[in-house]
């Protein structure tokens, strides 16, 4: 699948930070990882430090799905407002799941920490504001449910947004718990660290074949080399979904644009993150070198084609919605692009195993939280690895 369109801004920025290998022989593993994007990243990282072998492949450039072209907000809200997911999961797993995220950006703060490189990690407050006066009553309901199991949430009143943006709101949530990141460099930057390590990680390594044996897996690839192992994980993004018989996604088309440097330092209140209650929404943040990143007007996805013959003309309506909203900032289009990316029906990732593949893991964290779920997947498919029951695993299984 064709992921996204050409120069999106992280790949431009950072260019090829690191080269890897393609396979050129045969290996032996524990665990065999399909994937070079931020979940495969993230899962040999865990791996690596966990002591089991991994071998890394990818198709393509290590980071050059859609990770390059991630918008890489980092937000414990998922796309399924707490009150709406309870009705679909129940009210356990729901504010279990919010939960998990608050926890798994501090954890992804934790593992920047312990690489050698700066990849663009900030703390950031995240202001989910009301699109609508009808949507207010449904902010209220989340204020109140996101209070009761602990997290740091507090209602702005339209005169409060008014005073400190320069755009009116009926009402918002501003949340202390967000994030925003370098999705490629970080990709990069654990790869690096798990290599330095005893991982192996090989790109331009396509996969043409896997068969699932008694006890192991094997992948060979399109020049005849094989990847033998005791188990195998996918996590190839949105096109895991090749690998099942099962429909578990919908796909759409996202776009998204960058502006060249803004002089301005805090360019609105405290550079947070900005989103809205519409669907598709529309969400904006800053980048380490001043730049405003805006995403969204999304379109269901038909094929590459269509979707790229959208670009321009979503570029400008992002653009304008962006001038709209903060007619002071200049506001320049410097990069713009457009990516694929999936849906699940309660806006959850799919982690864990299918019958009709065995020995087989998939880490499959879709939606506006793909990076923090791939967080999750990591930290549960390694307690699996290690023979360890992981309490949360059931609320992401594929017969949940």
């Amino acid at each position: 699948m064709d992921l996204r369109t050409d120069s999106p801004y992280w790949l431009m920025k950072n260019g090829f930070v690191y080269s890897y290998p393609s396979l050129n022989h045969s290996v032996k593993t524990e665990v065999a990882i399909i994937g070079g994007g931020i979940t495969g990243a993230l899962i040999a990282y865990h791996l690596t430090q966990a002591g089991i072998s991994t071998v890394v492949v990818d198709k393509r450039k290590i980071g050059m799905g859609s990770t390059c072209a991630s918008t890489a907000l980092l937000q414990y809200e998922i796309d399924t407002p707490l009150n709406q997911l309870m009705s679909l999961v129940g009210e356990k797993n729901a504010n279990r799941s919010y939960l998990l995220c608050v926890e798994a950006i501090k954890k992804i703060e934790s593992i920047t920490k312990t690489l050698p490189n700066e990849v663009g990690f900030e703390n950031k407050q995240s202001f989910y504001y009301a699109s609508r006066k009808k949507d207010l009553d449904e902010l209220e309901k989340e204020l109140k449910l996101r209070q009761k199991i602990g997290i740091e949430v507090d209602f702005w009143t339209q005169e409060k947004i008014e005073k400190h943006f320069s755009f009116s709101a009926p009402g918002a949530l501003m949340s202390n718990s967000g994030a925003q990141i370098d999705a490629y460099r970080f990709t990069h930057e654990l790869f690096q660290w798990a290599q330095a390590r005893g991982c192996q990680v090989f790109d331009d390594t396509t996969v043409e074949e896997i068969v699932h044996h008694k006890n192991r897996v094997t992948l060979t690839t399109e020049h005849g080399h094989t990847v033998e192992a005791q188990k195998l994980i996918i996590a190839c993004g949105y096109e895991s979904q090749n690998y099942l018989t099962k429909k578990i996604v919908d796909f759409n088309s996202s776009f998204a644009v960058v502006s060249e440097p803004v002089p301005m330092e805090d360019i609105w209140y405290h550079n947070c993150l900005i989103w809205e209650t519409a669907r598709p929404y529309l969400y904006i943040r800053t980048t380490s070198d001043n730049r405003i990143l805006i995403g969204g007007k999304d379109e269901p996805f038909y094929s590459p084609t269509k979707r790229d013959a959208l670009n321009k003309r979503k570029a400008a309506q992002l653009e304008n919605a962006f001038k709209r909203r903060f007619p002071h900032i200049p506001f320049r289009v410097d990069f713009k692009w457009a990516g694929t990316f999936a849906e699940t029906i309660d806006g959850l990732p799919y982690i864990g195993k299918v019958k009709e593949r065995p020995h087989t893991y998939f880490a499959m964290g879709f939606g506006g939280n793909g990076i923090v779920f791939s967080l999750l997947a990591a930290e549960i498919i390694r307690d699996e690895l290690e023979g360890k029951k992981n309490a949360d695993a059931s609320i992401f299984k594929f017969d949940r």
